[in-house]
């Protein structure tokens, strides 16, 4: 599927997949990523997770995981995880989404912290495959509208 600019597209991995066969997975990755897959390491933070990960796969994106999310502002250490997950991604060269936003307060302290990409309930609720399908066609059919059928004059 062709990139739609401005979208973000990338497989999310989890410490699991890495875990099985580290060096299997970073040549899979490798081959993905020359033909423009980009990766995402889901739940840093949580976990096994290791620092060393960081150094070996070609990731694109690190994601805060919800435990932290949730618990930003409530007193916790949360809320300095986050600063410290989003510096690390940024001294690194990456980009950093933040998962499980539900409220436009964990919204804005994310914002403050510098991460100004997020998933979660605040934005849309999951919806079934067929419901995604008819998304992406409807998305094709506005992309295409205002093209020229063959033979059709365009004034």
């Amino acid at each position: 599927m062709p990139r739609r600019p401005g979208a973000i597209q990338s497989l999310e991995l989890t410490e699991s997949l890495l875990l099985s066969d580290p060096d299997g997975t970073i040549k899979k990755m490798q081959q993905l990523q020359r033909v423009g897959v980009s990766f995402a390491l889901d739940d840093f933070g949580t976990g096994y997770s290791s620092l060393s990960y960081l150094k070996v796969l070609p990731l694109d994106t690190l994601k805060i995981d919800i435990a932290f999310v949730r618990d930003l502002n409530l007193g916790m250490q949360a809320t300095p995880i986050a600063a410290t997950i989003i510096t690390l991604a940024e001294s690194l060269g990456l980009r950093v989404i933040a998962e499980g936003v539900e409220t436009n307060e964990q919204r804005l302290v994310l914002a403050r912290l510098g991460c100004h990409i997020y998933q979660g309930f605040l934005f849309g609720r999951p919806g079934t495959a067929s419901a995604f399908s008819s998304v992406l066609l409807e998305g094709d059919a506005a992309e295409h509208a205002s093209l020229p059928l063959p033979g059709q004059v365009v004034p």
